[in-house]
């Protein structure tokens, strides 16, 4: 483990070669990362982490920033520049990551990710507010049952259209992350690093991946496109069949475009 900022960040460390750092997205851990883990090692030394929050990282006390953590464990590891692929809530990570400290990053692989200042749309919004308020009558299944409808499921399936290991194995990782914020309560308080991300993407000029599921919500395909317009050394891939944890739903094509892109960028 690795300290950081009042809290100790978990993180995993295997193989070598050029580095590579798996960033979660915001409805799992790094045991999303299990179909990537040993296929990456193979070319590169690969790292995983536990945001603060999730999965075995908990989140200490006061105000923090989750891009300010990986800086943190980054340069504790010594391992910059890295290639840092990232899902969702990781991909802004990421993004923030390569603004306040590029030379720490050498590419960027951006799955489904978010951008601070995105305005979403009133399906998402109302998500979440009835993911909340399940939160707050202590329903917790509850309230991983809508995360998965909104994020695992989609707009255009059925949960029966989802590979069962896929939704148990998110569902577990979201339920972890709802105990933990449960046990914070108040005490804590997460902050942008760089609050003005959504203006300053064209400062980006190392090589980028931006990969989307196509069955995942429309500000997902919106985003991505705004990525694409914003940052100038970009490419956009999509997976088919996937919605927003591509890497889970299909390994292999994920794995290949992913690995693939790397090798092209290998220092």
């Amino acid at each position: 483990m690795t300290k950081t900022q009042q809290a100790r960040l978990y993180s995993e460390v295997a193989g070598l070669g050029s580095p590579v750092v798996l960033i979660h997205a915001g409805v799992c851990d790094s045991r999303m990362w299990d179909e990537q883990w040993e296929p990456f090692q193979a070319e590169h030394k690969v790292v995983r982490v536990d945001l603060r929050g999730y999965g075995r990282s908990p989140y200490g006390t006061g105000r923090f920033s989750h891009p300010g953590d990986l800086i943190e464990l980054l340069d504790e590891l010594k391992l910059g520049p890295a290639a840092l692929v990232g899902v969702s809530l990781g991909g802004g990570v990421a993004l923030q990551v390569a603004i306040a400290r590029p030379d720490l990053v050498s590419s960027l692989v951006l799955v489904g990710a978010g951008i601070r200042d995105h305005e979403w749309s009133e399906e998402v919004k109302r998500a979440w507010t009835e993911e909340g308020a399940a939160f707050e009558r202590g329903d917790l299944d509850g309230a991983v049952e809508i995360s998965l409808r909104t994020w695992v499921d989609g707009p255009r399936r059925s949960p029966e259209d989802v590979a069962t290991v896929v939704r148990v194995a998110v569902a577990e990782m979201q339920r972890r992350a709802l105990e933990l914020e449960l046990e914070a309560g108040d005490d804590v308080e997460e902050a942008a690093l760089v609050p003005d991300i959504g203006e300053r993407l064209g400062e980006i000029s190392v090589p980028v991946l931006v990969v989307v599921g196509d069955l995942d919500v429309e500000d997902i395909h919106v985003m991505a496109d705004r990525l694409e317009r914003e940052i100038p050394a970009e490419r956009r891939a999509g997976i088919e069949g996937a919605a927003h944890v591509p890497n889970m739903e299909r390994p292999e094509r994920f794995n290949e475009l992913v690995l693939g892109f790397l090798a092209e960028h290998a220092a």
